[in-house]
């Protein structure tokens, strides 16, 4: 057994046969979710070194434990103690091979329809030879001529396609809210527990929001000063409770019978996340009290101490790679290509309401052959033509390689940025998640009213 599998792991590296894990035991895995899942790894193998570079704890640790570190830097050029291997620019240049590497895939395989070409294998399989392609891509960036002016027209070019990335993330949340009660929804018919989970979902979503709320209202505000804080709480508060009303309000009802709290909860949550997240991100603001400065309007358990930073810091940067890679990899999905083309898709008469709703749709209406090769079964589902767009799924990625270099080097503060100080204030991180949260709750708004004002558009 180990033969065989060995050989279709060879087949996979530097063949375009799909990849499968050598253990049998493992359930089956469609050809495409395979695929994507790859991509996705390597993905985050760049991001996790992003990551490394612009910490400077790792490259102490590096400079402290690593034998003959300095030598080999001078060996390297690459300046004293590595020094043009680490910081901002450091990630700039890799996340330049990322993106060119995603951009010319997308490129490469636009108008792909079916599985059986050259330009679809190469997609597919390859993997070995995929990798040191991404990898002489990033390593290619350390040695692109006039350093300062590629540095300054590329993070610009990384601010506009972060931002476009943002948006399409944003619409992804919007269509999972819809389609999470429409699933649940569809359940009520034949089994009244789906119609009580939804009632207790929807009770804790908002109570998780209106506990946010009360959060920020004690902790972010102050009698004397953090005037913007407030407003912008009464702002998103008083656009939560807006949106929630029309979603239920009969106009709505009558042309989306599916529409419900449950969608408003999750945006409001959503929402009540990024003011959060944004307030949290604002530069220090000081009270002079008693002859003494002191810090108002700040986290309440955040003692300053290096642990409780490093702690900080790792959630924060979960937080991120998760939502890049949920993002990355259901934007290509059939559903979510329809949400970002603002077009809603009939809900199947045979839709079955279930808890892991996300997944298994794609490859439902494809005939399951099952191949092995020693291992785990591979469900080839593309024999009859490609079930997602391999050119947009590309494209998504090269969106995300541009906003996890602006995110991870802290957007236009890159001069001081430091992994260690990910969710350090600036200003503008701090507008750009407070117009995310507006952003938001302007599309969940355009969903609502969107069949009244464009009828014909949403017709089943």
């Amino acid at each position: 057994m180990c033969t065989p599998c060995c050989l279709s792991q060879l087949e996979c590296c530097c063949g375009s046969a799909a990849c499968s894990l050598c253990c049998s035991c493992c359930p089956k895995i469609r050809q495409s979710t395979g695929t994507r899942f790859l991509y996705a790894l390597y993905f985050l193998l760049v991001t996790v070194i992003c990551v490394v570079m612009m910490s400077p704890t790792v490259e102490k640790e590096m400079r402290d434990n690593i034998p003959f570190y300095t030598e080999l830097c001078e060996k390297l050029k690459a300046g004293e103690n590595c020094k043009s291997l680490v910081g901002y620019s450091a990630v700039y240049k890799v996340c330049f091979g990322m993106a060119c590497f995603f951009f010319i895939f997308s490129v490469l395989t636009f108008r792909v329809h079916t599985s059986k070409g050259c330009r679809a294998a190469v997609h597919n399989g390859f993997w070995f030879w995929k990798f040191l392609a991404l990898l002489g891509c990033c390593a290619g960036g350390f040695f692109l001529p006039n350093q300062d002016t590629f540095l300054e027209v590329w993070r610009y070019i990384g601010a506009g396609g972060g931002f476009i990335y943002l948006l399409i993330q944003l619409l992804l949340l919007v269509e999972f809210a819809h389609r999470w009660n429409k699933n649940w929804t569809s359940g009520i018919k034949y089994n009244k527990v789906w119609y009580a989970a939804l009632v207790l979902v929807t009770l804790v979503l908002f109570s998780v929001a209106v506990g946010a709320m009360v959060f920020m209202c004690l902790f972010y505000t102050h009698p004397e000063a953090c005037t913007l804080n407030k407003v912008f709480l009464g702002i998103n508060g008083s656009l939560c409770v807006l949106v929630s009303f029309l979603a239920i309000s009969p106009c709505i009802q009558k042309l989306q019978p599916t529409s419900g709290l449950l969608q408003s909860g999750v945006i409001s949550v959503y929402v009540m996340y990024l003011t959060f997240s944004a307030l949290s991100s604002k530069p220090i603001e000081t009270l002079e009290k008693d002859g003494a400065n002191i810090t108002v309007c700040v986290f309440p358990f955040n003692s300053g101490s290096e642990n409780d930073n490093k702690i900080v810091t790792g959630v924060g940067t979960v937080i991120l790679f998760g939502c890049v890679l949920y993002s990355c990899l259901t934007s290509t999905t059939r559903r979510s290509s329809a949400a970002l083309r603002v077009y809603r898709i009939a809900m199947p008469e045979n839709e079955r309401a279930r808890c892991c709703f996300c997944f298994g749709d794609d490859g439902d209406d494809y005939e399951e052959e099952e191949r092995t090769g020693g291992g785990q079964y591979v469900v080839y589902d593309e024999q009859d033509g490609t079930i997602y767009s391999y050119s947009y799924f590309h494209f998504v990625f090269f969106l995300g390689s541009l906003y996890v270099m602006m995110t991870v080097t802290n957007w236009f503060h890159y001069d001081n940025a430091k992994i260690e100080k990910f969710l350090d204030g600036s200003w503008s991180v701090f507008w750009i998640k407070m117009v995310s949260c507006w952003v938001c709750l302007v599309l969940y708004f355009w969903t609502l009213v969107a069949p009244m004002v464009c009828p014909r558009r949403f017709e089943a």
